[in-house]
């Protein structure tokens, strides 16, 4: 059963009902459903869905040759295979679909690019002179993130300016991502998304009628299953000096987020080259550079400037609890990993990617108009708590401190502040005067709005307050898992 993508499959329908030639590009990592989001919008329609094979160039023409010729082109009756690239694109025209659109599915279009150079500059040339006012839709997937963008979309290169539309696929978010997962509690629903996180690949490999514990025991630790050598997998196909980008994930995996500390972590010390190895991971859609919400652009220029955060909740649990334990399940010891190791921290370990949860709830509420403000920016915010000295009129900086969400309103005259618990304990009043205390400086020429996110609601001081007070709102478990 094909779960979400509502959102990629309008697009992609929307170009197909379009007038005149379509040149759509859809990239993103790999796993991400890129193939399955595509071949579910291609059910009904006449077509033809090609991938292509790390092979040589006169293997991939063959191959995308009989693709084509057995949708009983003229050309068929004639030829077994098309001589060129050139002959190939072309007979795209000739697809006997009627009135409805030829509609054409390149998979891994990378792969076939790399067997031959100049297939981007035949593209653009048949773009130019012969698709564009056709009927016709020709659809270039990939997973090579930096090739796509930087070798066939960037400025001066072929087909620059040509497509019609560009879409980079992401990872599910929580509330597609739990589709998988009916029937367990909104608390288990939380803890399997911080587990693994909205690749639909990763997704499918557990069994919604198994516990979140014995889906973990099977379908992770367990040598021989498909997400126990996934990350050694994808890392291995996609980059070289895999111990080192290894020691790179499982440092920031486990908490170090500055460029010194990642370098310091993984034993390399030369700042400069950990820079490259991580822009190689955020190029992979692995790891990303994170700012505080407010930062101006000048500061994200500054390359010792910002956090790494692992954008793959699955790769986050794999490195806290699979890496650095492969020893033990090399030897077959999946119970003693897990209850001595696992169950003891993984609620702790899901109290990141709650605060996920949470910004995507905020983002829904927006969509709906239920915010008391319409943010132009939300995120964290990191930064110094600065405090006023009446007496002596100065300010002077207490210490570096964070907000979980800040939506930022146009004209920086509104604030939306978020703090996300998940805890087993309630939310209490002491935590929101902390919160409260942050950002005060800004009070004098902005309004202030407070939304607090808990997974075992609040004490009664905090309900009492909420009920008198029209810039605080409360939301429990219950309430974000199931958007109400």
């Amino acid at each position: 059963m094909f779960i979400g993508r509502e959102q990629e499959l309008k697009f992609l329908n929307d170009k197909y009902e379009s007038e005149n030639g379509q040149l759509v590009v859809l990239y993103g990592r790999r796993r991400v459903g890129k193939t399955e989001t595509l071949r579910e919008f291609c059910k009904g329609k006449p077509h033809v869905f090609y991938s292509c094979t790390q092979s040589t160039d006169k293997a991939q023409l063959s191959r995308f040759s009989g693709h084509m010729l057995r949708e009983n082109i003229p050309a068929g009756q004639y030829i077994s295979e098309f001589a060129d690239w050139e002959k190939a694109f072309l007979a795209i025209l000739d697809l006997p679909y009627g009135d409805k659109k030829k509609l054409v599915v390149i998979d891994e279009f990378p792969y076939m690019c790399k067997g031959d150079k100049s297939i981007p500059s035949i593209l653009q040339y048949l773009w130019d002179a012969e698709f564009k006012n056709a009927n016709v839709m020709i659809v270039l997937c990939g997973s090579a993130m930096s090739f796509i963008e930087k070798d066939l979309l960037a400025e001066k290169n072929p087909l620059y300016g040509r497509a019609t539309g560009i879409y980079k696929m992401n990872g599910m978010g929580f509330y597609d991502a739990m589709k998988f997962f009916p029937g367990y509690s909104d608390k288990d629903k939380v803890l399997a998304y911080s587990v693994l996180g909205g690749i639909p690949h990763y997704l499918k490999q557990f069994d919604s009628k198994l516990s979140l514990a014995e889906n973990i025991k099977k379908n992770i630790l367990t040598k021989g299953c498909v997400l126990y050598s996934e990350v050694d997998f994808l890392l291995h196909q996609e980059l070289r000096e895999t111990p080192i980008y290894n020691s790179i994930i499982e440092a920031v995996a486990l908490g170090n987020t500055k460029l010194n500390d990642i370098s310091q972590k993984s034993l390399i010390e030369d700042t400069s080259k950990t820079s490259v190895y991580l822009k190689n991971l955020i190029e992979l859609g692995i790891v990303e550079r994170e700012f505080s919400v407010d930062v101006k652009v000048k500061e994200k220029a500054n390359t010792k400037r910002g956090t790494y955060r692992l954008t793959d909740n699955f790769f986050r649990f794999w490195y806290a609890f699979g890496f650095a334990n492969i020893s033990q399940l090399e030897e077959g010891d999946v119970d003693g990993v897990y209850d001595y190791i696992i169950e003891p921290e993984l609620h702790e370990f899901a109290s990141f990617p709650f605060e996920d949860v949470c910004k995507e709830f905020v983002r829904e509420l927006q969509k709906k108009n239920a915010l008391p403000i319409r943010y132009a920016r939300l995120g964290r915010w990191m930064g110094k708590t600065t405090l006023r000295n009446k007496k002596e009129e100065r300010d002077f900086q207490v210490s570096e401190t964070e907000i979980d969400l800040l939506g930022i309103g146009r004209g920086e005259k509104e604030y939306l502040v978020g703090e996300c618990k998940f805890k087993t304990r309630p939310f209490e009043y002491a935590e929101y005067l902390d919160i409260k205390a942050k950002l005060t400086p800004l009070k004098e020429s902005a309004r202030f709005y407070y939304v607090l996110f808990s997974e075992s609601g609040f004490d009664e001081k905090i309900k009492k307050e909420a009920e008198k007070a029209d810039d605080l709102a409360l939301y429990d478990l219950d309430v974000i898992v199931n958007l109400k």
